[in-house]
């Protein structure tokens, strides 16, 4: 080993206090960065996850203008016979007063949205049917589904009774249909599905009088990187100039709501930069302190010929010390932390489950600005330690 190699580990060893506070500042700092990645990263893409498992899909396909006249079954059939296309399904969306009554008496009568749904293609390409913690998914036209909400707010609503909707038509007319409730959902809030009501696609479409047409069509992926290319395959296929189609990766059709969250994101990972930068005032001041601490040493070391660079280089190895035992503690600190959110499948306020991931780059990007921080950090106890005088440094006590 390299004499200031050596010289430097001996120094830092004898005060072990400092050597252990200093690694902690660095790794506390680590891992403050590694939680908030945790929390908000985790978020961040349980909303993703959840705008594609049920409003989205990884390819959002829509028409500029007003409804998509072309067959459903024909543009699903041609979509699946992609290879990266898992499934696809239809959607149609509106929104209807839905009332209740019980005793005969009126409970309660608001506006809510409706999502009309295919029964038999919807749960192949949408988790949606999941939702449903009480009763089953959608099946027959005369069923519905509600929101939790919904169903609280009408009086206690259970699976067994029955709803009344009213729809505007295609031609501005009042639509009464009563159907019959067979689930209720229990999601965690991301998308709001506990306000709305879930039926048939083909009542909706009797109900609006708009037969074999559609809002939109859902495209699951089982290689979810092939978004675009799918995207410019549909498109290529189905040119504007006819039928004048909008495609959208999850990306493009969920930009409203993810891009408050990507900045509210990397402002929560300026906060914790910001603490990483603290731990490396706590890491030259506790380097000040073992200059001082080393003056005699530094003043005989002096006498003895050790030039000033040696100096240099002594504490800057501390530093080098101190950044990779305090990465080191903080790779573990950050790695357990992590294994407990999955393990523990970690909610955000007790609702909406986060989707945590090793992020393995983000975390030795952060160890090696923790590392590299520490060693800046002692460059100026280093010069301070290289300034002292031989005789004056070996006349203090």
């Amino acid at each position: 080993m390299d004499f200031r190699a050596h010289l430097g580990l001996r120094f830092i060893l004898k005060r072990r206090g400092t050597l252990i506070t200093a690694s902690l500042a660095v790794a506390i700092a680590i891992l403050v960065v590694q939680v908030n990645s945790v929390i908000f990263q985790g978020l961040y893409d349980a909303i993703v996850r959840d705008q594609i498992n049920y409003k989205f899909g990884h390819v959002y396909i829509t028409r500029q203008e007003n409804f998509i006249t072309k067959s459903d079954f024909v543009l699903v059939n041609w979509l699946e016979r992609i290879p990266y296309v898992e499934a696809a399904t239809p959607r149609l969306d509106t929104t209807a007063s839905i009332n209740a009554t019980q005793s005969g008496q009126l409970v309660k009568h608001y506006d809510v949205p409706v999502i009309g749904v295919d029964p038999v293609r919807d749960p192949r390409a949408s988790t949606i049917y999941k939702t449903v913690g009480d009763g089953q998914f959608v099946s027959s036209r005369n069923s519905i589904v509600l929101g939790a909400l919904v169903a609280r707010d009408l009086g206690g609503v259970h699976v067994g009774d029955s709803v009344k909707l009213k729809i505007k038509d295609s031609h501005g007319e009042d639509v009464l249909k009563r159907l019959t409730v067979v689930g209720i959902t229990e999601t965690a809030g991301s998308v709001g599905l506990d306000n709305a009501v879930i039926i048939n696609i083909d009542t909706l479409r009797e109900i609006i009088d708009r037969p074999h047409q559609t809002q939109s069509i859902l495209v699951k992926l089982n290689d979810p990187t092939k978004a675009q290319e799918v995207k410019d395959l549909f498109l290529s296929a189905f040119p504007s100039t006819h039928d004048k189609f909008k495609a959208q990766t999850i990306e493009e059709s969920a930009e409203t709501t993810l891009r408050g969250f990507r900045s509210g994101i990397a402002l929560i990972n300026l906060v914790g930069y910001f603490g990483m930068m603290s731990s490396a005032f706590a890491v030259v001041t506790i380097q000040m302190m073992q200059v001082t601490s080393k003056t005699r040493e530094i003043g005989i070391m002096r006498a003895m010929g050790i030039r000033r660079k040696d100096i240099l280089i002594i504490f800057i190895f501390q530093g080098m010390v101190i950044g990779a035992i305090g990465a080191a503690l903080g790779t573990m600190f950050g790695v357990s932390y992590t294994a407990y959110a999955k393990e523990t499948h970690m909610t955000f306020q007790g609702s909406l489950p986060l989707e945590v991931h090793y992020n393995w780059i983000s975390l030795i990007q952060t160890d090696l600005m923790a590392f590299s921080l520490a060693i800046v950090a002692s460059i100026y106890p280093a010069y301070k330690g290289t300034k002292l005088q031989p005789v004056e440094a070996m006349r203090t006590v």
